[in-house]
């Protein structure tokens, strides 16, 4: 029990460690992307800072910047009194606004004015170094290598259909693949028009449609490929789950390989070793565990023929109940056949910027199921960072990739505080030929800056529901 304890505390740690160096550094990062952008064209930098609010830890360095660590850990930010005023968010400023012939006219900066360009780099060096950051993880993963499939099915091959589904009361309806026509065995080429290049493409692209019939019922577009033949089928998804997200009940094809066998249990006794591949079951393609469990299921304890693969070669064995109390005949895990492929850096960071960018469009669709309470916040993500450090450290790398991608096409948003906001304002200025008021900025920036801050509460509130159910 000690042993285990001591283990567990290791594991937190470690998690922890991670935490602060890939999730607190892929903030850094942005702002060391602002940092040194704004020193590259000669701008006064006053305050480096990790976190918003008041500060934890500060120090000011020789060249006069104050570095700190604030209470809030939403973000951070570097303090440029010559591009904007946003000490509505970040502090008052020491280079405070000098009056112009009485105290209640608009100041002025005392810092000479910067130029459009510059401030337009400056802005976006932050997206940039996230882009970077990723990029250089993305490089290291590809080196390191990932697992990914070998099976022989096609990657985006049906390997089972559920007859139904059950939504979050824990009512049953009938499978939306099933009353459409999907059979196993059906390659999956693209849904609503965009090609699908695993099952995570499918997941992804039905949960985050946004299609809808006449009736208003949710609806998607399959293009399937049947022995040979190129068949279009009309879908419509079912909100299934704790998360309320579309689902139509298929499941990928994969070849079960037996990873281990319980002692004395009814698989051990028919012979089943680690490693055998799971072929057919009474002269039926096994295309999947749920094909198997099921058929299992509809035998109850009768014999059953299972051919397997061991060594490449065929073996038949008979199998027999009792099924247990869990229903898995003694199985205890499997696995299915994988290889380690070297995937483009390129490719790593594409594929998340388009997620990202589905993920955006879908919030913004007022016809998708996607709402913002689906999305995860700071509670959520350190969660996420947690769970994924227990695999290892490329899990943690692929999360920080997608963050960064992430950060970089947010911050890039026409909203006022993140940095394309900024960007609007610069852009606004400059096409008028002066800059716009600085109340009105600083008015629009603490509205918007309440409005994130409700939202993240809005957002905290789901990842803490998620964080008790699991």
């Amino acid at each position: 029990m000690l042993s285990g304890f001591i283990s567990s505390v290791q594991d937190n740690v470690w998690a922890v460690f991670l935490i602060a160096v890939f999730f607190g550094g892929s903030i850094f990062v942005h702002e060391m992307g602002h940092f040194l952008a704004a020193r590259r064209y000669g701008l006064k930098v006053e305050r480096f800072s990790i976190g918003f609010g008041p500060a934890i830890w500060s120090r000011r360095g020789k060249d006069g910047v104050e570095y700190r660590l604030s209470w809030f850990p939403l973000g951070g930010y570097v303090l440029l009194p010559q591009l904007a005023d946003l000490r509505a968010i970040e502090g008052k400023s020491d280079y405070a606004d000098k009056p112009h012939g009485s105290e209640t006219e608009a100041r002025e900066p005392a810092l000479p004015p910067v130029a459009y360009w510059p401030k337009m780099v400056v802005f976006v060096a932050g997206a940039t170094f996230n882009v970077l950051f990723a990029f250089v993880l993305a490089c290291i993963v590809s080196l390191i290598g990932l697992p990914e499939s070998a099976d022989p099915f096609p990657h985006t091959a049906i390997g089972a259909v559920s007859k139904t589904v059950e939504n979050a009361d824990g009512a049953k309806f009938p499978s939306p693949a099933f009353e459409a026509g999907l059979q196993v065995g059906d390659v999956i080429l693209s849904i609503d028009g965009k090609t699908v290049q695993d099952f995570g493409d499918i997941t992804a692209l039905i949960v985050m449609s946004g299609g809808r019939d006449a009736a208003g019922r949710p609806e998607a577009h399959f293009k399937i490929e049947r022995a040979g033949k190129i068949l279009d089928l009309t879908v419509h998804p079912r909100l299934t789950g704790a998360e309320n997200a579309r689902q139509v009940g298929i499941g990928q094809a994969l070849t079960p390989i037996v990873h281990t066998v319980v002692t004395g249990s009814p698989a051990d006794k028919a012979g089943f070793k680690d490693g055998d591949v799971l072929d057919q079951i009474d002269g039926t393609k096994i295309t999947s565990l749920s094909v198997f469990f099921d058929y299992l299921q509809g035998k109850k304890s009768a014999p059953v023929a299972i051919q397997v693969l061991r060594g490449g070669q065929p073996i038949t064995l008979n199998l027999a109940g009792p099924a247990g109390a869990n229903g898995l005949y003694g199985f205890a895990s499997f696995s299915s056949p994988t290889k380690l492929g070297h995937p483009s850096p390129f490719k790593l960071v594409w594929d998340e910027a388009v997620r990202t960018g589905r993920t955006i469009a879908s919030l913004l669709n007022p016809h998708s199921d996607v709402g913002l309470s689906k999305m995860s916040g700071v509670i959520g993500i350190v969660h996420i960072y947690h769970d994924e450090a227990q695999q290892g450290l490329v899990p943690v790398m692929l999360l920080t990739i997608l963050i960064n991608v992430n950060l970089a096409i947010l911050n890039l948003l026409p909203i006022p505080v993140l940095d394309g906001g900024q960007m609007v304002f610069a852009t606004i200025g400059w096409i008028r030929g002066r800059s716009l008021p600085i109340n009105f900025i600083m008015t629009t920036q603490s509205v918007f800056m309440v409005l994130i801050l409700i939202l993240m509460v809005y957002i905290g509130y789901f990842d803490v529901q998620r964080l008790i159910h699991s």
